[in-house]
């Protein structure tokens, strides 16, 4: 069967407001409506074009448009933008992100790439058929805390599981403040309960053979998504998720499913930390020094609770991990940001310079 997002002959009238449209986008959109656009959600992007939903059908757009060499600034799917409707559709624009789950560029440059974007809900898909990865487990959340979205642990593969309640205990320490709903796909086990807890958009999140997809098709009612197996010896698969896409839920609201994540690096995710490592923030207001770095400090309230057995080294370690590795990606961007505005301003000084020079030989 022929995708409507290839077929130009394909039309109906959608109700924006089942993908996420609210009368805020709609004020923030009357500019564009005015110039003769029409609003427009990314549904996928695919090299140079994209999928989209827009209020009279599906739509296959260009995005030349919306060029960035910035991958923070490049459409993503779950954006909202302005579509100028002709026989060959072309996004123009953007409106402005209300959430975002932005990780460091895979690339290792000191850009940051969206994973998705407008979003309410992040599931973290963690595998009991495989060990436990607290440090994964705690970057993962960083993103979803800092997307200022809301997250949610799913624990997959329930009936694949040794001992799941042992695991639930484990996470519940390394997610203070998020909902732990223990599932099975296989099942059914306790997915309703994890379908109270989705509102608006919903990105599944996890690493590959996290069971995302799988989970991601009990939501959705039906064999949408793609699935692979995974190695029994270390519980990863493929990617068998290529891109990030949205799709409708039977009950409300969309879904987002994305690849599995190998590199998860952060960028500038400080609040998420917060978020994530909230007991060691707690603790450190209470250490006797305001610059306190929890080693080797008299009064040190962090030190004391781990010695008391109220906290682990490992989580503190972690914690100063990915400070670190968040302070050294917020320096690198900076230093792009510096770089670029010199350049910019030394193309700018060469071209007067050069208008000077002409307007010299034509006096």
């Amino acid at each position: 069967m022929q995708s409507p997002f290839t077929d130009s002959s394909f039309s109906t009238d959608v109700d924006l407001s089942q993908y996420g449209w609210t009368e805020a986008l709609d004020s923030a959109f009357a500019e564009h409506r005015r110039a003769g656009l029409t609003p427009a959600r990314i549904v996928r992007v695919d090299r140079g074009l994209c999928d989209a939903v827009t209020e009279h059908g599906p739509a296959r757009a260009a995005l030349s448009a919306l060029y960035s060499t910035d991958p923070l600034l490049a459409p993503c799917t779950g954006d909202w933008a302005a579509l100028r409707p002709s026989s060959d559709p072309e996004l123009v624009a953007l409106l402005p992100r209300r959430s975002a789950i932005v990780r460091a560029s895979a690339s290792r440059s000191s850009h940051g790439q969206v994973l998705a974007a407008n979003i309410d809900t992040v599931v973290v898909a963690v595998s009991l058929a495989a060990p436990l990865d607290a440090g994964r487990v705690e970057r993962l959340l960083a993103l979803a805390w800092d997307s200022g979205a809301r997250p949610v642990v799913a624990l997959t593969k329930a009936d694949l599981a040794a001992d799941a309640d042992a695991v639930h205990a484990d996470v519940r320490a390394l997610a203070p403040g998020v909902d732990i709903v223990t599932t099975s796909a296989a099942t059914g086990q306790d997915m309703d309960v994890l379908t109270a807890l989705l509102s608006g958009t919903t990105v599944l999140l996890g690493p590959s053979g996290a069971g995302k997809s799988t989970l991601g098709n009990v939501l959705l009612g039906e064999d949408v998504l793609a699935t692979g197996a995974v190695r029994a010896q270390d519980g990863k698969g493929r990617h068998t998720t290529v891109h990030r896409e949205l799709v409708l839920l039977p009950g409300g609201g969309v879904l987002i499913d994305t690849p599995g994540l190998r590199g998860i690096g952060l960028y500038d995710a400080a609040d998420g930390l917060q978020q994530v490592f909230s007991e060691i923030e707690r603790l450190a207001q209470d250490c006797r020094f305001g610059d306190c770095g929890h080693d080797t400090e008299p009064g040190c309230a962090v030190q004391d609770a781990i010695q008391a057995g109220e906290l682990t080294e490992r989580r503190l370690r972690s914690h100063r991990k990915l400070q670190r590795e968040n302070t050294w990606a917020a320096s690198r961007n900076d230093a792009r940001l510096r770089a670029e505005r010199t350049n910019r301003q030394k193309a700018i000084t060469g071209h007067l310079r050069a208008t000077y020079k002409f307007r010299d030989r034509q006096s």
